[in-house]
């Protein structure tokens, strides 16, 4: 099951709904029987528990997924969580009383024992005068007045095969003979919702369509152990146009294992749509700031994040952390925990890496083991590089996959004898370079020398007499200012069939800030001779550049 909730939920859960189906395939419909005597071994009373007004405010009705949510937090906190199975009330009864909104870690007892202690503990409670004046007792004695009954007829065989709390329910060692019936206590507000549950467990159809409706009848098949509903629900819902407030709903739904399962496909739309929506975080820099932490999380978790680097990362991430939990220990605790993994720290400038270790935000050892991991990465060759990110490339722990970076990452080695100088190494995909015909532009990422700022930068542009398009190759000079450097530079490419680098322009320039120089046409060649499949350029598909600069400061 957890292999098809993985897939994409608009084909495979489409395929088993569209039909009505419940998610089995083989779910018949059974609507006709639906609180129908005649087909009917049993009869359930639901108590429908009231709320006094000093409990909770007027107002209770949901008209937006906002709503929805603000009731639900308020309910999740005010109400105790509890369901009890009390079986000495009455000897052809046996009464739930279920007087929780919601549960994080399930609903129903998980085996045996928890069931006898579910049992002791009503009889606990209904054993003596005590118990009416604690205040320990349940939300549902405290605060709460029956307002309605109602009575269905219902099939336990039915209902059993949809559920496992049903199942639990008619074979906790009652004899059929002689208890048929059973009360069900539950929230005025979960009305709708069990009786909407209730007919889909017959029919494996609902009949709302609000978003708000649908995740009352979610939260309610999540307490019975409805995964068939769950899943139809969560099909429904993705089918709804999503929004940033109905996606960070969805991805704050209660965390329990049968909830996670069948709420996948959601969860998972969810986080797409604000990856997609947030990919260029500067567009929204306010709005992308106010994101709770699954959001974050969400958008930090995708490739196609368009950032200049893993060091804007790593910046946005501080700055975000440090608004949201001004206090230290909270924040530690939040990065460490919470965020660290989403940040590739092997893609991040040695420069930048220094900094981590400094960073009080950070716990000092969980900063060592980061920045160790990711100067390990950085020191291993290629191919074992290659294999890293293949194997973390379909989980979701991606610190070894490259971003889309808008700036493209480079490996540099730097010497400080018997001349400040240093072998930058600048790779390109072939797409990349495909993508750059016929005036494209692609920037490497800052390395710096002597205390100055330098990036590579390749283009496709024509050739010095403008008779065709060529690859040119180009080094600037980040900062401005009135200081001088001389830079004698040597550009060198990995070149079929020996693989081996090869010099292919030498050049010395006076840089004063803000300036570029290069070779237009490195290869000497024409684009369409540069680009070809046979091209002598890429090996496995990638474009091995190399720089090696020496700077002289100027007298």
């Amino acid at each position: 099951m957890k292999d098809q909730l993985n897939s994409d939920p608009t084909t495979d859960m489409g395929s088993r709904f569209r039909h009505g189906a419940s998610g089995s395939g083989s779910d018949g419909d059974f609507g006709f029987a639906f609180n129908d005597s005649n087909f009917s071994d049993r009869l359930l009373r639901i108590e429908i528990m009231g709320v006094p007004s000093e409990c909770h405010p007027d107002g209770e009705d949901c008209t937006g997924i906002s709503d929805w949510d603000h009731h639900r937090k308020r309910r999740r906190e005010d109400i105790k969580k509890e369901i009890v199975l009390d079986l000495s009330l009455c000897p052809e009864e046996q009464i739930l009383n279920d007087s929780q909104p919601d549960m994080d870690d399930g609903a129903g007892c998980e085996n045996q024992d928890a069931e006898a202690e579910a049992v002791a503990m009503a009889e606990e409670i209904h054993s003596g005068d005590e118990d009416e004046n604690s205040n320990e007792s349940s939300w549902s004695m405290d605060c709460s007045t029956v307002l309605r009954v109602k009575t269905l007829h219902i099939s336990s065989p039915i209902l059993a095969a949809k559920s496992p709390f049903f199942y639990k329910l008619f074979s906790n060692g009652m004899r059929e003979s002689e208890q048929r019936h059973v009360t069900l206590r539950i929230n005025a507000s979960e009305e709708d919702a069990l009786l909407e549950l209730l007919n889909f467990m017959y029919s494996n159809t609902l009949s709302v369509t609000t978003a708000p409706a649908l995740l009352d009848v979610l939260m309610a098949a999540d307490k019975f152990e409805v995964a068939s509903c769950m899943r139809y629900c969560s099909w429904l819902l993705h089918n709804l146009p999503m929004t940033p407030e109905s996606a960070l709903l969805y991805l704050d739904l209660p965390s329990s294992v049968l909830m996670g399962e069948a709420v996948q496909p959601l969860t998972d739309a969810a986080k797409q749509y604000l990856a997609a929506r947030y990919k260029d975080v500067t567009k929204f820099q306010e709005e992308v700031m106010a994101l709770p932490l699954a959001g974050i999380q969400a958008i930090l978790a995708s490739d196609d994040l368009q950032i200049a680097s893993e060091d804007a990362v790593y910046d946005f991430v501080l700055k975000w952390a440090r608004a949201q939990y001004p206090k230290l220990e909270d924040r530690r605790e939040v990065l460490g925990s919470h965020l660290a993994q989403y940040i590739r720290f092997p893609y991040m400038t040695c420069r930048k890496l220094k900094k981590v270790l400094t960073c009080n935000d950070f716990d000092q050892d969980v900063a060592s083991k980061l920045v160790l991991e990711a100067l390990f990465y950085k020191a291993d060759a290629p191919y074992r590089q290659r294999s890293l990110a293949a194997e973390e490339s379909a989980t979701s722990n991606r610190r070894f996959v490259e971003r889309a970076y808008k700036y493209r990452p480079v490996k540099v080695v730097e010497f400080e004898l018997p001349r400040q100088q240093c072998v930058v190494y600048l790779d390109l995909k072939r797409e990349e370079c495909v993508n750059l015909f016929p005036s494209g532009r692609v920037y490497s990422q800052a390395f710096h020398l002597g205390g100055q700022g330098f990036f590579l930068s390749a283009h496709c542009n024509m050739d010095q007499q403008s008779s065709f398009h060529c690859l040119g190759l180009f080094l600037g000079m980040q900062e401005k200012g009135s200081t001088s450097f001389t830079v004698d530079y040597e550009f060198a490419a990995r070149l079929k069939p020996t693989e081996e680098f090869v010099c292919k322009y030498k050049g010395n320039y006076t840089f004063t800030g803000g300036k570029a120089v290069g070779y237009r046409n490195l290869f000497a060649v024409p684009w369409t001779s540069f680009a070809a499949e046979d091209s002598i350029y890429f090996i496995n598909g990638i474009l091995h550049l190399r720089a090696e600069l020496t700077i002289r400061l100027c007298s």
